[in-house]
């Protein structure tokens, strides 16, 4: 699972970018301009090239950011099949070749051969690496940062900064933001937004943890290192910092089977990349202590949106789905 290196120099991009060249794509990218072309990177570099990009590989949150923006990239790498990515799956692909569909490993052979001239992927804070790119992946994989500049939108403080972030680069990258589906999509995220502010303030005092269960441990996320965790604390969901973060990794704090109950809030948030509310009894069955957290015996489940929103549109459907849960729950079931 995720709870998943450095930028070349200026020089250097630019080389990289005369020899790859920079032909428009027939997915439809913007030409690029032929004057220069810069955009600050999550980790507060600033990227620079010739001319605008136009062949553009990108990881698989990021590619779904910058399509919604009419930008489409040559080329997409995933960490799950395309048909599961939550990114991807609704997503029109024609044309566009996909790298990879398991963490850490990218075809970087079929990548070199679509000459890009741009590779864009989130910046992961805690380990100063974009995605794809990170501590951990195959090493072949890592050859990708050798094919063009690496650039992406920090993961920080805010789904609604990442997705302003990728709005800016498309618009760096020649995207024309004023398409009314883009107005729709923002204004429907508005809307989502006041009535989970209006379902929280409605149960005060209800708590919530976000986990990930797995074979060897319970996994409690840090809402530090999850932007979307951040922006419900910051609309009024009381979500359960944990007290210990694992210092090596502290996007989760890691508990034995044993201490799966150190906890106990009336909302359990699974990390929905991996499960689903249904799988509940499932971890009750193979983990007996799994259901000494008063919450998932009351089976008050719900799936979050782990690490992977990045668009307005995304996160608006997905806010509605928390809206109903919040309204749905007992606030004194961890009491």
């Amino acid at each position: 699972m995720r709870v998943w290196r450095s930028l070349l120099a200026a020089a250097a991009l630019s080389a990289v970018l005369a020899g790859c060249g920079a032909e428009a794509p027939s997915s439809g990218t913007p030409a690029g301009s032929s004057g220069p072309w810069s955009f600050t990177d999550g980790s507060g570099q600033v990227v620079t090239a010739e001319r605008t990009p136009t062949r553009i590989i990108a990881h698989a949150g990021e590619a779904n950011a910058l399509m919604s923006f009419g930008i489409r990239p040559v080329g997409i790498y995933a960490d799950e099949p395309v048909a599961t990515d939550p990114n991807l799956k609704d997503l029109d692909l024609d044309g566009i070749e996909i790298l990879g569909e398991e963490w850490g490993k990218i075809d970087v052979e079929k990548a070199a051969s679509l000459r890009p001239d741009l590779i864009v992927g989130d910046w992961w804070p805690a380990e100063k690496a974009h995605s794809g790119l990170e501590e951990g992946v195959d090493e072949k994989s890592k050859k990708l940062a050798e094919l063009a500049p690496v650039v992406g939108v920090s993961q920080g403080k805010s789904i609604v900064e990442l997705a302003e972030g990728y709005e800016d680069l498309a618009v760096s990258l020649g995207a024309k933001v004023d398409d009314p589906r883009i107005a729709a999509n923002k204004q429907r995220f508005d809307e989502a937004v006041a009535r989970f502010k209006a379902a929280v303030a409605a149960k005060p005092g209800l708590t919530v943890l976000a986990m990930s269960p797995a074979d060897d441990q319970v996994y409690v996320a840090n809402p530090e290192y999850a932007p979307e965790l951040l922006d419900l604390q910051s609309w009024g969901l009381q979500v359960i910092n944990p007290d210990s973060p694992d210092p090596a990794f502290p996007y989760w704090e890691n508990l034995s089977w044993e201490n799966a109950d150190k906890y106990q809030p009336d909302v359990i948030l699974w990390d929905g990349r991996s499960f689903t509310p249904t799988a509940n009894a499932e971890w009750g069955a193979k983990q007996p202590t799994w259901f000494q957290i008063q919450a998932a015996r009351a089976g008050s489940v719900v799936a979050w949106p782990a690490y992977w929103l990045h668009t307005y549109g995304d996160f608006a459907t997905e806010l509605d789905l928390l809206t109903a849960a919040v309204e749905a729950a007992d606030a004194n079931i961890g009491a």
